[in-house]
C-alpha cells in the first residue's frame, strides 16, 4: 500500500468515511482508491460472524467453535491453552473471511456480581495479562488481528454506557491499566478497543490521556483504537484524543461533525490524517486475499474439550471423586442435559456441534438410577444465563432458588453428593460442608459434557487453579455496598482486590486465590532465590498423572506462574524470573464529581429514567415493543438448541435496552435511530413537545459514503 499517495489522493469526504464504521462489522471501502473493507467479528472464545439483522443474536451468525471463556481458561493457568485457542479461532476467521477478532476482554474482576465476569480472566493483573497475550499471539499467529477490550476500568454492567469509574492513578496504574499494558508491549495487539464508560469524568472515547498519553506515548501502542459499539460521544473530541475508529458506525452525525471540524478549524486535519494512516495500515497488514483452506471441525471439537478439562477446578473431594465404573448414580439438575457452555451477550456463539454431559454420559452408556437405589448423587447445576448475562450486574451471589431446594433434599437422602457446578463467576456454597466433592467447570465451551464425563470417572485429572477469590458470602467483598447501584462507581477500596484484601485484612474466603485440588498429590520446596531468577522443584507424590501450578508471590501480590505436568515419582524444578517490579509512586487521590440529577432527561441518561413522565413512559413502551416481539417469536419455536438461543438473545437485548442511553443507542442503529431522534427522546420526554417534533423533523446532511457513490 503506498501510503503517501493514497493520503494525497483522500479526500476529506472520504477520510471521514474511513474512520467510521458501516454495516456493524466493516471499515469503510473506498472503491475510487481501491482501498477494501476490512471485517471483524466478535469474539473472544469463539468467532460470531454476524449473518443476519444486527442483533446480537446467535441463531443469525455463522457456525462456530464455542471454546471455554476467559473465566475457565484462566482457570488453567496454562496459557499454551488461549494460544492453542486463538490459533484455532484465527483459523475459523480466515474460513469465514473475518479479518480482525474483537477480543479477549481483559479487564480486572473487581467484585463477583459483573454480569461480563464470565468474558474476563481474573482479579489479578498479571494472570490476566500472560493469559490474553497467550490468545492475542495465537490469532495473529494466523494473520487475523485482534481488539484488546475493555480499555479501561470497564468493571460493570448496570450503569457500562454512561458509568463514571472514579479511581486514583495509583489504582489505575498498578491494577486496572497492568494487563493492558502486559499485552500491547509482549504480544503487539492489532486494535484497542476502548470502553463505554468515562474514567474520573471523561468518556473512555475521548479520554487523551488513556488513548494517547499512555497507550501510545508509553506503552508504545502503534495499532488502531476503535471503539466499542455505540461508545462515541463526541467525535471530534475523539478523533483529537486518539480514537480513530468509530464502531459500528454509519452514524451520519459523526460525519458531519468531522467534516464541519475540518472546515471552521476546530479539527486539526493532522488529527484526522493520523487516524486514517493507523486504519490504512491496519488493513495493509491483515485484509488478506480469501483463503481457501477449511477448517478441521472435529479437531476444534476435541481441542474445546482438552481445554475444558485443564480449566476445570476440584473445589471440594471427600473421596468421592473419582466415580468408579461400578457406582449406581442418581442424576439430578437442569443443567445436566442444558449445560450452561457459554456466556450470555455479545459473544454467544451459534456451536458448531454440542456435546452435554448427558450426550457423553449417554454414549458411555451411564444408567440413572432412582434415588433410593443409588450409591453417589451428581448434582448438575449452576448460574443459568437469567442469572448472569452481559448488559447487567447479579443481584446477589446465590444460585437460583430452586437449585437450593433441591440440592437440600438431594442431601437430607443421605447419600454422597457430587456438586458439578457451569456458571461465569462464584457463588455463595451455603451447603459446602455436607455436599461430597464440588467439580467447578466455569463455562466449559461446546465440548463440556465430553471434559466433565473425564473429569468424574477419572479419565483426566482435575487441574485447575481459581483465577479469582470466592468468599463466604457477598458482604464480604470490598465493594459490596455501592457496586453496580449508581452512575458513580468509586474504586475506594483502591488496589485492595480480591486476595490482596482478603489477605491484608485476614477475612476467611470459601476458597482462596490459586486454589484447587487434585486426585494425586504434589510437594513442592520453598522458593529459592538464584540471581534473578526463583526456583522450586515440585514432585508428584502421588499415584496419578496431573497438573500443578507453581506460583510465586512476592510482597503479597503474584510475581511468576508455570503450570507442570508430572507422572507418579516424577520432579521438575520450575524457574521463574519475575516481571519487573514498577517504583513509580503514583498519587492515591479521588477526585468524586456529583452525580447528574435524573431530571431533566438527557441523551446520556439511563433507558429507564425515561419513565420519570408520562411521555416517557410511552416512548419507552414503545421501544420496548420490538424487544417483547423478539422474546415471544422466541417463545413460540421448537424446543432445541436453537430455541435457548433465541431466548438468549431475546433476553440480553431487554437488558441491554435498560442500561442503555438515548445517544448510545443512536450511535448504534445507524439510519434508524439518527442522532437527532436521540434528542426528540430527550425533549419529549421533558415535556417540550414542540422542540422534540422539530428534533424529529431535521435531517442531517452528509454526502453519499464511497460505496453509495460508486453504487449510484
Amino acid at each position: 500500500m503506498d501510503m503517501e499517495r493514497l493520503m494525497q489522493e483522500l479526500s476529506v469526504e472520504e477520510k471521514a468515511a474511513l474512520v467510521s464504521g458501516t454495516d456493524a462489522f466493516y471499515t469503510n471501502a473506498i472503491p475510487g482508491l481501491s482501498i477494501p473493507a476490512l471485517s471483524m467479528a466478535d469474539g473472544p472464545h469463539g468467532l460470531r460472524k454476524q449473518i443476519g439483522n444486527f442483533d446480537n443474536g446467535v441463531t443469525e451468525s455463522e457456525p462456530a467453535t464455542s471454546f471455554p471463556t476467559a473465566a475457565a481458561t484462566a482457570s488453567s493457568w496454562n496459557p499454551e491453552n488461549t494460544k492453542k485457542m486463538g490459533e484455532a479461532i484465527a483459523e475459523e476467521c480466515r474460513y469465514y473471511g473475518v479479518h480482525t477478532l474483537l477480543g479477549p476482554g481483559v479487564n480486572i474482576k473487581r467484585n463477583p456480581l459483573c454480569g461480563r465476569n464470565f468474558e474476563y480472566f481474573s482479579e489479578d493483573p498479571l494472570l490476566a495479562g500472560v493469559m490474553g497475550a497467550a490468545e492475542v499471539e495465537g490469532v495473529q499467529s494466523k494473520g487475523v488481528g485482534v481488539s484488546v477490550k475493555h480499555f479501561a476500568l470497564n468493571n460493570s454492567e448496570n450503569y457500562r454506557f454512561m458509568g463514571n469509574s472514579i479511581a486514583s492513578e495509583n489504582t489505575m496504574r498498578k491494577l486496572y491499566l497492568k494487563p493492558f499494558e502486559y499485552i500491547v508491549k509482549h504480544a503487539h495487539p492489532a486494535t484497542v478497543m476502548c470502553a463505554y464508560n468515562q474514567v474520573n469524568g471523561t468518556f473512555c472515547s475521548e479520554h487523551k490521556q488513556l488513548l494517547t498519553d499512555v497507550l501510545r506515548k508509553e506503552w508504545g501502542f502503534d495499532g488502531v483504537v476503535m471503539s466499542d459499539w455505540g461508545a462515541v460521544h463526541d467525535r471530534v473530541a475523539g478523533l483529537k484524543a486518539g480514537l480513530d475508529l468509530e464502531m459500528p458506525g454509519d452514524t451520519a452525525i459523526c460525519r458531519r461533525w468531522i467534516l464541519d471540524g475540518i472546515k471552521d478549524g476546530t479539527l486539526p486535519t493532522e488529527d484526522l490524517d493520523k487516524a486514517c494512516r493507523n486504519i490504512l495500515n491496519w488493513i495493509d497488514n491483515y485484509v488478506k486475499p480469501a483463503d481457501p483452506v477449511p477448517v478441521d471441525w472435529d479437531a476444534h471439537h476435541t481441542l474445546a474439550a482438552e481445554i475444558a478439562a485443564d480449566c476445570a477446578v476440584l473445589l471440594k473431594n471427600d473421596g468421592v471423586l473419582p466415580l468408579k465404573g461400578t457406582d449406581k448414580l442418581h442424576i439430578a439438575g437442569e443443567l445436566f442435559e442444558n449445560m450452561r457452555y457459554q456466556g450470555a451477550g455479545s459473544s454467544m456463539i451459534h456451536p458448531a456441534r454440542l456435546t452435554t454431559p448427558k450426550d457423553a454420559f449417554d454414549a458411555h452408556g451411564v444408567r440413572n438410577h432412582s434415588v433410593e437405589d443409588c450409591d453417589t448423587i451428581l448434582y448438575f447445576g449452576g448460574l443459568t444465563d437469567e442469572y448472569e448475562s452481559e448488559g447487567c450486574d447479579r443481584e446477589n451471589m446465590k444460585l437460583p432458588e430452586k437449585q437450593l431446594e433441591e440440592i437440600d433434599m438431594l442431601l437430607a437422602i443421605g447419600k454422597p453428593v457430587v456438586l458439578v457446578l457451569f456458571g461465569g463467576s462464584p457463588v455463595e456454597l451455603p451447603f459446602c460442608d455436607k455436599v461430597g466433592a464440588i467439580l467447578n467447570m466455569y463455562l466449559p465451551g461446546q465440548n463440556g459434557g465430553k471434559a466433565a464425563y473425564e473429569l468424574l470417572f477419572g479419565e483426566k485429572n482435575p487441574s485447575g487453579k481459581l483465577a479469582e477469590t470466592w468468599p463466604l458470602k457477598y458482604e464480604d467483598v470490598p465493594s459490596h455496598e455501592t457496586f453496580g447501584k449508581s452512575v458513580n462507581e468509586v474504586y475506594s477500596e483502591g488496589t485492595e482486590v480480591g486476595y490482596r484484601y482478603y489477605q491484608k485484612h485476614n477475612i476467611p474466603v470459601r476458597f482462596p486465590f490459586g486454589f484447587g485440588l487434585s486426585y494425586t498429590t504434589f510437594a513442592k520446596t520453598e522458593w529459592t532465590k538464584v540471581g534473578d531468577a526463583y526456583e522450586q522443584t515440585i514432585t508428584n507424590t502421588g499415584d496419578r498423572f496431573g497438573g500443578e501450578v507453581a506460583e510465586l508471590f512476592i510482597d503479597g501480590e503474584l510475581a511468576g506462574f508455570q503450570k507442570v505436568y508430572l507422572h507418579p515419582g516424577e520432579s521438575t524444578t520450575v524457574r521463574i524470573v519475575p516481571e519487573p517490579k514498577d517504583e513509580t509512586v503514583w498519587s492515591d487521590e479521588l477526585t468524586i464529581t456529583p452525580e447528574p440529577p435524573r431530571l431533566p432527561v438527557t441523551i446520556e441518561s439511563r433507558f429507564t429514567d425515561l419513565k420519570q413522565t408520562f411521555m416517557g413512559r410511552i416512548l419507552y413502551n414503545a421501544v420496548m415493543l420490538v424487544v417483547k416481539k423478539q422474546m415471544k417469536s422466541a417463545d413460540k419455536m421448537p424446543d432445541g438448541p436453537e430455541k435457548d438461543n433465541a431466548v438468549k438473545g431475546a433476553f440480553f437485548m431487554k437488558r441491554i435496552m435498560d442500561s442503555n442511553s438515548p445517544r448510545s443507542m443512536s450511535m448504534c442503529a445507524g439510519s434508524q435511530m439518527p442522532y437527532n431522534f436521540a434528542q426528540g427522546f430527550a425533549e419529549l420526554t421533558n415535556g417540550h413537545l414542540f422542540k422534540g417534533i422539530r428534533c424529529f423533523i431535521k435531517k442531517i446532511n452528509v454526502p453519499k459514503l464511497p460505496k453509495e457513490e460508486q453504487n449510484a
